[in-house]
């Protein structure tokens, strides 16, 4: 019986994902570089330091990481401006209080950065339990954030319905012992997802309930 729902934040509430490539894409080309959407969508969801280190060999090494960082933030930023959660997310959400269902979220971002988005989309009291990149020592792949959730929700992994647009999220879901549900972005709609339990192109395709009668059979 499913008594929980876990929600990934970046890509999967709002995407930032295809905003990010968005800005690296607009930074490299006037160096002639183009980013391939393959290669950037594999460094979603997971920790930041094998992204900078592509980064910067792509950007010649004639920026430093740092300063890679401080400019696309700023250009991130400026994108987010018009700031929106992904289709169905809010729907969810209501469905899952309605159901009497627990409500989690696992990220593999900081905290700060996590709550400042869901504070300005007011969904922040939504969530039950929340973990984040400061929690744990390895984010995902590594099933430590989901296992922590859940076990802070006060219900089994086998119990819970992991909501993730990413390969990397999806094999830390999965590896944690939970239903692993895919609803890929613009980005991760490039990945190759090798295990899950269930995809949809967005939250508006089915019903909260529907997903987890599917997932039940």
């Amino acid at each position: 019986m499913i008594k929980a729902i876990v929600f990934d934040f970046d890509g999967l509430i709002v995407d930032t994902e295809s905003v990010w490539y968005e800005v690296y894409c607009d930074m490299l080309e006037p160096r002639g570089v183009h980013l391939k959407i393959e290669e950037f969508a594999s460094y979603i969801g997971t920790d930041t330091k094998a992204l900078y280190d592509f980064l910067y060999e792509q950007f010649g090494r004639e920026l430093t990481k740092e300063e890679i960082a401080k400019e696309s933030l700023k250009r991130h930023r400026e994108k987010m401006k018009q700031l929106a959660a992904r289709e169905g997310v809010l729907e969810y959400l209501k469905e899952a209080k309605e159901l009497g269902l627990k409500i989690g979220l696992a990220s593999s971002s900081d905290r700060a950065w996590v709550t400042s988005f869901l504070k300005e989309l007011d969904l922040l009291g939504h969530f039950e339990v929340m973990q984040t990149r400061g929690d744990v020592e390895k984010v995902k792949p590594d099933p430590a954030l989901y296992k922590q959730t859940v076990e802070k929700l006060g219900v089994k992994p086998s119990e819970a319905i992991a909501f993730e647009d990413s390969a990397n999220g999806a094999k830390a879901a999965i590896a944690a012992g939970l239903q692993c549900v895919i609803v890929p972005n613009r980005l991760s709609a490039h990945l190759t997802f090798e295990t899950y339990h269930l995809r949809i192109a967005s939250m508006k395709e089915k019903s909260l309930q529907e997903v987890i009668e599917q997932i039940s059979h």
